[in-house]
C-alpha cells in the first residue's frame, strides 16, 4: 500500500495556526507528526512519501504521479481558544470509511473531544488527489489543553492514525 503524507503548511512560508500563549506553530507539529507517521507506516510495510508544502497543486500532483493509494494531510485546528477536540475530514465514500477508522483509533487512544468525521467538498487536498484522501485535524493548537495533548501525546495520536490507515488497507 502506498501512503502519501502531507504535513500541513510550509515551515518557511506559512506557519498555519499558532498558539497565542506559547507560540507553538501548526507547521512544526504537523512536520513532527508526519515524520513519525512515515516511520510507523514503513515499519508496517507501507511505501511512504511525504511532502510538506503550501503549493497544494504540487502536493496533489506528486501524490498522483507516484500512484498513492491513500493520502493523509495532517493539521491542527484553531478557532477561538475554547474549542477542543479531534476531527477527520473526507470527501468520498472510501474517504469516509478511512476517516472513521482513523477517528475511532484516535478517540480510543487519547482523552480528547470527539468532533467526529465531516464531509468536505471544498478542500483542495481532498479534491486534487486521486487517492483515498483524508485530512486529520489532530487537536486545536490555539487551546492550551489541546496543546498539552499535542505536546505530550503526539506519538499516541500518530500511532492511532497509522492503525486507522493499516486497518483500512489491510
Amino acid at each position: 500500500m502506498r501512503v502519501f503524507i502531507n504535513p500541513g503548511h510550509d515551515i518557511d512560508l506559512d506557519s498555519g495556526a499558532v498558539n497565542p500563549n506559547y507560540g507553538t506553530r501548526e507547521c512544526d507539529v504537523a512536520r513532527n507528526a508526519g515524520k513519525m507517521l512515515a516511520r510507523y507506516l514503513q515499519t508496517a510495510g507501507c511505501e511512504v512519501r511525504t511532502l510538506q508544502s503550501d503549493d497544494l497543486g504540487l502536493v496533489c500532483e506528486t501524490s498522483n504521479e507516484w500512484g498513492a493509494d491513500i493520502f493523509v494531510s495532517l493539521h491542527c485546528n484553531a478557532f477561538n481558544t475554547v474549542a477542543r477536540g479531534t476531527e477527520t475530514l473526507y470527501k468520498s465514500y472510501n474517504g469516509q470509511q478511512l476517516a472513521q477508522l482513523i477517528q475511532d483509533q484516535i478517540i480510543n487512544s487519547i482523552n480528547t473531544v470527539d468532533r467526529g468525521i465531516k464531509k468536505r467538498d471544498d478542500l483542495w487536498v481532498l479534491n486534487g488527489t486521486d487517492a483515498v484522501a483524508v485530512l486529520v485535524e489532530m487537536a486545536f493548537i490555539d487551546n492550551d489543553e489541546d496543546l498539552e495533548i499535542l505536546n505530550n501525546d503526539l506519538d499516541t495520536i500518530v500511532r492511532a492514525i497509522a492503525r486507522g490507515i493499516t486497518d483500512f488497507g489491510g
